[in-house]
């Protein structure tokens, strides 16, 4: 077995230091509900989903926090609402840098802006930008609130698993700690240990897709400037530092700056010091005072496994599916994968739906990693061509949309991320809401509206919720009940949930899926609806 753990590397923030637990002691391996390897964005996001539903969660992790350099930093509204949910939104959005428009540039001239939420009626705002170090500690606070509040949450750091054996009706943990090895039993595994993801290579599982060659250089600088707080990308940039570059605001006065650098060049000369930081003089000016607070290059990956479920093993985030940066689609859809699994695991684990249900989890989120996929892919061949016809395309409609505008929606610098809809889910009924707004149809993710002084999804919160608008709804087992009418059903909720209908019915699953809708529906519909939705049917 390997050597006990050491420190490895500095930590921005420690966040679970090692502590011997009770399960080291005992004579036979503790059996668990669920345990998490992996204490990032979405193995936290997990815990807390998991805790908060009173379902026990070990989450291991081989470290004991978040370590020092570039990560994520665009956090996107459903995220946001994703932690304000389990605890940790406030708190990520006040520290956050809130945006939601962008520009971008050929040279000096702005070819093309947007709006990434146009409309008002929303809690949570487009996107935050937040280094993930600070989303990671306010997950862990908000998992400290949990644990004082009852919830059954176990984060173990420098707890390293080693191995894992299936024995059919559980897993058996190997791991090992400063004070030595030690075993654990779990019904369930979930993985959301990295790109490099140990327990997919100790388990012998593919991962596969496009590697793409070409570097990148991110220079995070503290500054203080007065540039707007919005996503500036260049193309061809006139201070000619690569063929393409980003610029971002970040907390504290951190500006990250991307340079596309290309497919030949000296890593080690472009890391120096004074190299990246005659990039920064082109770009910003000789006479703008900065700091370099983190320098790194990175190349990029579009891949994803053949299946995130292995039996008792399941795999979410960057283990399961890698995408490039372009889009903000990798830690973002992670969260995703955990609000999707959580609430299935609990439904599983406390008998109230079949082990089958969690073949849709792989289903799901499937299309969404391929989804996430295919946006990545074609931003990065925008920025990248490839062939020379590639190439000809990128300038044509960059030079067209200088004067016209039906070539700027194909400006291509990043398509950001949003939720995936899951059509064709074997969870979602037939959708029977004549006229029914598209973006609220089954498998769609219930956008935020206001309701009374508070907001929708506080109320839908992380249960079987039946959505009544303009009528009342019937009372059903396992359901709460929500019927909005009158006055308390306002523009916004109308225009996003009725559309032409006088009233409607939703049924809303606990990660605020739609499962179901009807412009009338009986008790009986609606159980039918429900046992769907929990792989009963």
């Amino acid at each position: 077995m390997n050597a006990p753990l050491r420190d490895r590397y500095p930590l921005a923030f420690r966040l679970y230091p090692y502590r011997r637990s009770a399960d080291q002691d005992a004579s036979t391996p503790a059996r668990h509900s669920v345990v998490i390897v992996g204490a990032g964005p979405v193995g936290l996001a997990l815990a807390l989903d998991l805790g908060q539903k009173g379902t026990p969660v070990i989450v291991l992790d081989d470290h004991e926090g978040v370590g020092l350099g570039s990560r994520a930093i665009c956090f996107a509204k459903r995220t946001l609402e994703i932690m304000h949910r389990v605890g940790a939104g406030a708190e990520m959005v006040d520290k956050g840098v809130v945006w939601q428009k962008g520009r971008v540039f050929r040279d000096r001239d702005e070819v093309f802006a947007f709006d990434l939420l146009p409309e008002e009626g929303h809690r949570c705002p487009a996107f935050i930008n937040l280094q993930q170090p600070h989303f990671e500690r306010f997950q862990m606070e908000a998992v400290t609130r949990a644990q004082t509040a009852g919830a059954p949450i176990d984060v173990r750091g420098k707890n390293r698993v080693d191995a894992l054996t299936d024995m059919g009706d559980h897993v058996l943990l190997d791991i090992m700690t400063p004070d030595g090895p030690y075993r654990i039993a779990a019904d369930y595994v979930v993985a959301c240990d990295g790109a490099k993801s140990p327990i997919r290579e100790r388990l012998g599982l593919g991962f596969d897709g496009r590697v793409f060659e070409d570097n990148f250089l991110i220079a995070d600088v503290k500054m203080t400037a007065d540039f707007p707080t919005e996503r500036w990308f260049w193309f061809e940039p006139w201070f000619k530092s690569g063929s393409s570059a980003l610029l971002h605001k970040q907390p504290d006065d951190i500006w990250r700056i991307d340079f596309q650098l290309g497919w030949d060049i000296d890593r080690n000369t472009e890391l120096r010091p004074e190299k990246v930081r005659a990039r920064v003089d082109q770009m910003l000016g000789p006479d703008v005072e900065y700091e370099l607070d983190w320098v790194s290059i990175y190349t990029f990956q579009c891949r994803r496994m053949e299946r995130f479920r292995h039996g008792r093993v399941l795999f979410a985030g960057d283990s399961a599916h890698q995408v490039s940066p372009f889009g903000a689609r990798g830690a973002n859809s992670g969260v995703q994968d955990a609000d999707n699994l959580g609430w299935k695991l609990s439904a599983v684990l406390n008998g109230h739906a079949p082990e089958t249900l969690l073949d849709s989890y792989d289903h799901e989120r499937l299309q969404a990693a391929d989804e996430n996929i295919l946006n990545s892919t074609r931003s990065t061949d925008f920025l990248t061509p490839k062939s020379r016809t590639s190439k000809l395309f990128r300038d044509a409609v960059l030079t067209l949309a200088r004067e016209h505008a039906f070539a700027r929606p194909l400006i291509n610098s990043g398509r950001l991320s949003t939720p995936c809809v899951y059509d064709g889910s074997p969870l979602n009924t037939p959708d029977a809401l004549e006229g029914g707004p598209a973006r609220t149809r089954p498998g769609a993710c219930c956008p935020d509206a206001p309701v009374g002084n508070g907001f929708l999804l506080d109320h839908l919160g992380g249960r079987f919720t039946l959505l009544s608008l303009g009528a009342v709804g019937p009372q059903i087992d396992g359901v709460t009940t929500l019927s909005l009418t009158g006055d308390a059903l306002g523009p916004e909720l109308a225009d996003r949930y009725l559309g032409p209908a006088p009233q409607a019915h939703y049924l809303v699953r606990p990660d605020q899926h739609i499962a179901a809708r009807w412009g009338s529906a009986s008790a009986n519909d609606i159980e039918a609806a429900l046992r769907r939705a929990m792989g009963a049917a």
